[in-house]
C-alpha cells in the first residue's frame, strides 16, 4: 500500500515541476493553453501539497505496517517461548 502512495507522490511531484516549468516559460511556447503565469503556479502549489501529503500518507503507512509486522512476530516469538516452556 505504501509503494503505491510513494508512486503517487513521485507522479504528483513531477507534475508540480511540469506547471512550475510552464510559469516560467513565455506564451509563445504553450500554443492553445492558458499564459496565466499565476495559474500555472497555482496548479504547481496544488500539487506540490497533494505530493507531500501522499508521501507523508505512505510513510505513516509504511510505519504502522512494520508495526505490525513486529508484533506478530513478538507475538509468535513469546508464543513459541511459552509453549517451549510447558515442555
Amino acid at each position: 500500500m505504501s509503494r503505491n502512495l510513494y508512486i503517487l507522490a513521485i507522479t504528483l511531484g513531477f507534475f508540480a515541476l511540469v506547471s512550475a516549468a510552464l510559469a516560467l516559460a513565455p506564451s509563445s511556447f504553450q500554443p492553445g493553453l492558458p499564459a496565466n503565469a499565476s495559474l500555472w503556479r497555482t496548479v504547481a502549489l496544488v500539487l506540490l501539497l497533494a505530493a507531500l501529503a501522499s508521501a507523508l500518507a505512505g510513510v505513516m503507512t509504511h510505519l504502522f505496517e512494520q508495526v505490525d509486522r513486529r508484533s506478530e512476530l513478538a507475538r509468535r516469538a513469546a508464543r513459541n517461548k511459552r509453549r517451549d516452556q510447558k515442555h
